[in-house]
């Protein structure tokens, strides 16, 4: 199982400059822009071959009506469903945090977007391939900055100035509506026999918070880690109500361990293997689809279940879904 790499980089300040977006040259040609390395990048105006390493710039084009040429997974084989499935028909190019350059060169895309901490250390050699952008793509601030930079790269910033505003608009909705009473302990975690679990400022688990829950990880440290190694006896001390785990394959040591089965979670059935959208969650399509089953795992009584095909159709325009 690939789980986060434990070397993270710290937000360098940039949303504003992200926010402010690309800086268009003379020739109008190629686009100036700032990624998360605090790294000028010069662009195509209106590039026509975007491939993405990691899920994020797949969302976020998607949600513009348009589909990348490349991109890399999370698990081998598995086409993640709140995407449709629609990376099926994109150049694998392998494990997001290990991608295959010689496979990335054969796709021949005119723009990289990236997850910055796994692909800085072969900057140079993305760069040699087509121009390459690196986002953070871990908090929930960082969603929309991000979300919006990208859109206007792509040459849609309305449209993703939209998908921002409705999603700030449907988290109040939902927090708004969740009950006042309850506020239940969760925690969102990478299996193993050390979980490693998530910090309450990463984006998925901002979204559970927004809506009451109660983050036993607590907020990170400035300038640290967005995660931290969970022993199971210090889960037992905490002991969560719900339990998100992101379902990367059969492999589940935390389950063999004793003290897994006296946690509150796992006695009334409330832990719950969650998809691809529950770790790239900075994506429009991403983050509305974890927010709809946050709702539903913490408050069943309250908020329906979610079909997440169904929901990611709503924001996929139907061209690209033929």
């Amino acid at each position: 199982m690939v789980r986060y790499t434990r070397t993270f980089f710290s937000a360098l300040g940039l949303s504003a400059l992200l926010m402010a977006g690309a800086t268009y040259a003379d020739d109008d040609k190629k686009v100036s822009i700032v990624d998360d390395r605090g790294v000028t990048v010069e662009v195509p105006a209106q590039p026509k071959r975007i491939a993405s390493i990691s899920y994020f710039a797949d969302d976020v084009a998607l949600a513009l009506g348009i589909k990348p040429v490349a991109s890399t997974y999370m698990t081998a084989g598995r086409e993640p469903a709140f995407l449709l499935g629609l990376t099926s028909g994109m150049k694998q190019i392998g494990q997001r945090a290990k991608p295959n350059l010689e496979l990335l060169s054969e796709a021949k895309p005119d723009l990289i977007i990236a997850i910055r901490r796994y692909t800085v250390g072969n900057a140079a050699q993305l760069q040699n391939i087509a121009p390459y952008v690196a986002y953070n793509m871990e908090l929930l601030e960082e969603s929309y900055s991000e979300t919006a930079a990208l859109s206007k790269l792509l040459g849609k910033p309305e449209r993703g100035e939209q998908l921002n505003a409705d999603f700030r608009k449907h988290l109040a909705e939902f927090a708004a509506k969740a009950p006042k009473d309850k506020h239940p302990r969760f925690m969102i975690m990478w299996g193993g026999a050390t979980p490693f679990a998530f910090h309450t400022e990463n984006t998925s688990a901002s979204i559970v918070a927004a809506i009451g829950g109660d983050n036993i990880p607590g907020p990170k440290t400035p300038g640290g880690e967005f995660g931290i190694d969970l022993s199971l006896e210090t889960m037992l001390e905490k002991d969560p109500e719900v339990i998100f785990i992101y379902d990367s394959g059969p492999d589940r040591p935390h389950e063999s361990n004793p003290i897994w089965s006296q946690l509150s979670a796992v006695k009334n059935n409330r832990v719950f293997y969650v998809g691809d959208q529950w770790v790239e969650t900075n994506g429009p399509i991403a983050r509305e689809i974890v927010l709809r089953e946050a709702a539903h795992y913490l408050y069943p009584d309250t908020f329906p279940a979610v079909d997440v095909r169904a929901e990611a159709a709503k924001l996929i325009p139907a061209e690209l879904q033929n």
